[in-house]
């Protein structure tokens, strides 16, 4: 079994700046991570990997720091890495985005399941998963939270607002996970040293065999007419001390005094 998990690499959430002049964000000297919900992609891969066996191959598209999170897949576990890296493909919407994700899986082949993060802590669209598996042409299930492959099926139980609901697609198929599905591992030392001997490959737009005018900006329809930051405000916190009935009544006498109760 081959399982494709797409990784994004997005900057540290709690340390965010925008450039005041094109509202973009301010990536230099901010701390990177692998997307969270990603994180939980790669967990369910190598869970998947454990049950049913084969392979697990990481991919992410960026500049050349996106590696890093390609460095971290693979010390959880993954057995091999692809980094999409292209001047070319800067300024992407998530639709271009997707199309050159897809030919990466294309040039891959012979997978059985892609997997993707529910959406990305930078943008939040939740776009890019459902794209890659249009330009495919395969079955797709999102918000999955519990995942399984049986007889060439692969079983998801959606997490949506007020229930659950099962699906049963069959493979080759994309599936979307939701934080919920499961803790992601930490890499442990000795699998940070086995990461550095694994296969890692570099591709730009035309290994893959992208369209110019479907890649980056010429290819992206959407675009954002004004990013900016809420304004920050400056709050009073007041610290109880004492025992529960004593920190209630002041919770209580408090929340009176700001006609809150």
């Amino acid at each position: 079994m081959k399982i494709l998990v797409f990784v994004k690499q997005v900057p540290d959430t709690d340390d965010v700046r925008l450039d005041p002049r094109t509202g973009n964000l301010m990536r230099d000297g901010v701390q990177s991570i692998i997307n969270p919900f990603d994180a939980n992609g790669v967990e369910a891969a190598l869970q998947l990997k454990a049950q049913c066996g084969g392979q697990v191959v990481a991919i992410s598209m960026g500049p050349p720091q996106a590696d890093d999170v390609l460095k971290k897949a693979l010390a959880m576990g993954c057995d091999e890495s692809v980094l999409i890296s292209d001047r070319a493909l800067g300024g992407a919407d998530t639709l271009a985005t997707g199309y050159p994700l897809a030919k990466a899986a294309e040039k891959i082949g012979d997978y059985d399941l892609i997997i993707c993060g529910r959406h990305a802590t930078d943008a939040e669209t939740a776009q890019t998963g459902p794209i890659i598996a249009a330009f495919l042409g395969i079955p797709q299930v999102t918000l999955v939270d519990k995942l399984s492959v049986e007889d060439g099926f692969a079983i998801c139980r959606r997490l949506l607002p007020d229930r659950y609901e099962t699906v049963k697609v069959k493979l080759p198929a994309l599936v979307t996970v939701c934080s919920e599905i499961n803790t992601p591992r930490y890499p442990t030392p000795i699998n940070i040293m086995k990461a550095l001997k694994k296969p890692r490959a570099v591709w730009n737009a035309a290994d893959l065999g992208c369209e110019p005018d479907m890649i980056g900006i010429p290819g992206s329809p959407s675009s954002n007419k004004k990013i900016f930051e809420p304004p920050k405000r400056m709050t009073e916190t007041i610290f109880f001390q004492g025992d529960a009935e004593a920190v209630a009544r002041a919770i209580a006498d408090a929340l009176e005094a700001e006609k809150i109760i």
